[in-house]
């Protein structure tokens, strides 16, 4: 049996300076951000940074204090300075009209009720970037604007790039990393050809999925959240303080781990891609040590201080069982598939925190795939 290394312990380090990864030549386009957590901040601070006009649109005024009088957010780390926001404000109408690519950077959970709200005011002309997305993302973006008899924009996924988080006592946000590669992906793969121009604007390190699938399951935090924190649930239900990656992990957290990939994986190649696997997705966000799966995440220096959470009802839990595990789930009873593994996480998460995750959950009605066979979806997101 392999024994894992003991790990000392460690406190919490600042992120250092560094110039982004993503470096690209000023375009001043205008872009607004719906969020206003880690990611909607972060966001917000890179694309001033790098001379893009920054449009905010919040769910109340309350959510925008932390720009101040003056429109500014502060940011710590590989985006470091106080970066100037042109315009913030609960008004969706006014946000459209001033935002050209408009970037959504909140839960996953609530992009639902979000493409609801826009709805009204979208035009053929803009262009959704969802900055998450989870699995099938693009797909209830799209369908929920289809339900509220919305133009459709272009609309397109990726993940969240940056490792950050809200620094409080200074009021900024501390970004202590950036994601090096990651893929994007529209609905299908013509249109991915077709969207990459927008992508490639401010991002063009990244890479185009081969489906909407292999994006959606290419996704660390959904193989690992879920996992660990039940694995840790006494841990986490006592509010006892432990690193998430560090101290939650055993060979047996571990094993399952791998189990949930191995289902991923066979879930992207019954639709026609295939999934690298998690320690080498580690490396290529990070630059790991890709050994085993345990040394890879034990190498990522941002993951050291990542401490676990004081609830079962966090996002963890919630959003990546009913953002990617429930749609993964369904995909795979469609396609034939048994996926016990991803059936347990689903049911015993539900139990704990008396939630019915399935029924919250995305389903293939909410992507717009009801009624549709597997061999009709597997061309309809490789067409």
């Amino acid at each position: 049996m392999n024994v894992l290394p003991n790990i000392a312990a460690t406190t919490y380090v600042p992120a250092t300076p560094a110039e982004p990864k993503f470096k690209q030549p000023r375009s001043g386009t205008n872009t607004g951000i719906v969020g206003t957590g880690n990611s909607g901040r972060a966001l917000a601070a890179y694309l001033s940074s790098e001379g893009h006009d920054v449009h905010i649109l919040a769910r109340s005024h309350d959510k925008l204090e932390f720009l101040g009088d003056e429109s500014f957010v502060n940011s710590e780390g590989k985006v470091s300075g106080r970066f100037p926001v042109a315009s913030s404000g609960c008004a969706a109408k006014d946000f459209a009209e001033r935002s050209e690519v408009i970037f959504v950077a909140t839960v996953t959970t609530a992009y639902a009720d979000i493409a609801t709200r826009l709805a009204p005011v979208l035009t053929d002309k803009h262009v959704i970037i969802l900055f998450s997305s989870k699995l099938g993302g693009t797909l209830l973006f799209e369908q929920a604007l289809k339900n509220a008899g919305a133009k459709l924009p272009r609309i397109i996924e990726t993940d969240a790039l940056f490792a950050c988080r809200i620094e409080e006592v200074t009021n900024s946000i501390g970004i202590r990393g950036f994601k090096q590669w990651t893929l994007f992906s529209s609905s299908t793969q013509t249109k991915t050809k077709e969207d990459a121009q927008f992508i490639y604007r401010f991002f063009p390190g990244l890479s185009p999925a081969t489906n909407i699938i292999q994006r959606g399951l290419t996704d660390f935090g959904a193989v690992a959240h879920a996992s660990i924190a039940l694995a840790n649930m006494n841990l986490i239900s006592r509010k006892t303080p432990f690193r998430f990656y560090y101290d939650g992990m055993t060979e047996e957290t571990i094993r399952l781990l791998e189990s949930v990939e191995g289902e991923f994986r066979a879930i992207a190649e019954a639709y026609g891609s295939e999934l690298i696997e998690m320690k080498e997705l580690l490396h290529r966000y990070y630059t790991c040590d890709t050994t085993s799966l345990y040394t890879a995440m034990t190498s990522v220096r941002n993951y050291r201080y990542i401490l676990g959470p004081e609830t079962l009802q966090h996002r963890f839990l919630h959003e990546d069982i009913c953002s990617t595990l429930v749609p993964a789930r369904q995909l795979a009873a469609l396609a034939g598939l048994k996926a016990p593994i991803l059936d347990a996480i689903i049911s015993i998460t539900s139990v704990v925190t008396k939630r019915d995750l399935l029924a919250e959950g995305r389903t293939l009605e909410s992507l717009g795939l009801a009624g549709m066979t597997y061999k009709q979806v597997v061309a309809y997101v490789n067409s």
